[in-house]
Parts: C-alpha cells; structure tokens; sequence
C-alpha cells in the first residue's frame, strides 16, 4: 500500500477506497501477464471517466462563457479532452511511473505511450468520482484545465488549423496546401507519423502525431505560426 500513498501524496487525493485507486493505475497487460491479481483492469473507470471529464469540462466553460455560442464551447471542450491534452495533464501528475503494467508494455514504452496515459487519467478521474464525488473531480481538474484553456484560447488551438490554413494561403497566395506522409515508426498498436504540409512546392511545416490526421494538424499549426511571424516582420 506504500506503492499508492506515493499516488496519494503525487495526485493530492486520499482515497477511502484504495482498490479504486488500484484499478484506476491497473493497465490491462499487467491483468494478461498476472493471473492471479484480483482486481479489473482500468477499462470501465476509463470509460466512466471521459463521461465526467465531458460534463465537468462542460459545465466550466458554460459557466465561466456566459455569452459564448453552443459550437465554439463544443469545440473548446474538445480541445481540453482530447488524448494529447489528457496525456499532458497525466504527465504534469507523473502519472505513468504509478501505473500498473505488463514487462512487455513497459518494455516497448507503455508508460509514456500518450494513449496509454490519456486512458489512466480518464480512469483516475472515474475512481475520485465514485470515491469523492463531483465536487473533489472539479477540485482536482481545475489546476490542469485554467492553464490549459488560456493557452487553447491565446494559440486559437481549439480551432481546426488545416481549416484555417487553407483559408490564409488561398487568401494570400491563391494557393491551396497539401499534405504528405513522410515518415511512419512504431508499432502497430504506437504508430507515430510525420506529416509535411507543402504549399507552392515549398514545405511550410511538418508536424508528428498518433494518426496522419493528427500529424497533418501539427504540421498545419507550424505553417500557421510561420505566417504569424511573416506578419510581425519575422
């Protein structure tokens, strides 16, 4: 129990039902490889966490913008659920050092894999609900999701930046970009891509991430801030 009063003391709550917090870490390789552990993987607290993340983050911002439209607050809240924010948040709390995983996860980097930490914070925060209740998950979220959202809003990173790309390169070079895979690593399960974005012949911006379209939205938020600082005179 030493083990998770260090996660106590990490995460700044203190359980009254420790097996929550046990689960919440326990990664399903470390279920497959330990037949005899007695406790479920993190799946379903996972699964009821995004659903108090989307609700907790919801009612924030609808308090917090009172005059702010339906879609801009949907996609605010994207941006601060979404599995690189979670990981981030995750990392902050170092969490991946308190998870429980299989010798073959952790060998090929599962404690640092994002989805991986994306899925425990989720899980963390469906084992403070049912142990603490809704007013501790807002306490325990608000540290993480002020920051974040101040710089969401100052680097418009709630917004689709292929979008917002394409319209400022049409706008002032007539010229539509496009985007190509140019490197791919990892295994199947923690593929990592790395996507350019070219406009004119000229690469603007190349960005990596999860998935081609996560990439190609790095790679779109690089050429943006390229034109940012054309603008500025850089």
């Amino acid at each position: 129990m030493s083990h998770l009063s260090e996660c106590e003391a990490a995460f700044g709550v203190t359980f009254a039902d420790k097996t929550l917090l046990q689960r919440a870490l326990t990664h399903r390789s470390y279920v497959n490889e330990n037949p005899d552990f007695l406790l479920e993987d993190n799946e379903r607290l996972e699964y009821l966490g995004d659903a108090i993340l989307d609700f907790v983050i919801g009612e924030y911002l609808y308090h917090h913008f009172p005059e702010m439209r339906e879609g801009e607050l949907t996609s605010l809240r994207a941006a601060l659920v979404k599995t690189e924010t979670l990981a981030r948040f995750a990392l902050q709390l170092d969490l991946g050092r308190y998870l429980f995983v299989g010798r073959g996860e952790a060998e090929s980097g599962g404690r640092e894999r994002p989805a991986n930490l994306c899925a425990a914070f989720e899980a963390l925060v469906g084992a403070i609900y049912l142990d603490q209740g809704l007013e501790t998950v807002r306490d325990f979220l608000a540290p993480f999701v002020e920051p974040e959202l101040e710089r969401i809003i100052q680097g418009e990173l709630d917004k689709d930046a292929k979008s917002l790309l394409q319209e400022l390169s049409q706008g002032l070079l007539q010229l539509t970009p496009t985007y190509r895979t140019v490197a791919e690593r990892g295994p199947d399960h923690a593929k990592e891509f790395t996507v350019e974005v070219v406009i004119g012949g000229q690469v603007y911006g190349r960005g990596r991430g999860p998935s081609k379209q996560a990439a190609a939205q790095a790679a779109a938020r690089v050429a943006l801030k390229r034109f940012d600082d054309r603008g500025r005179g850089g």
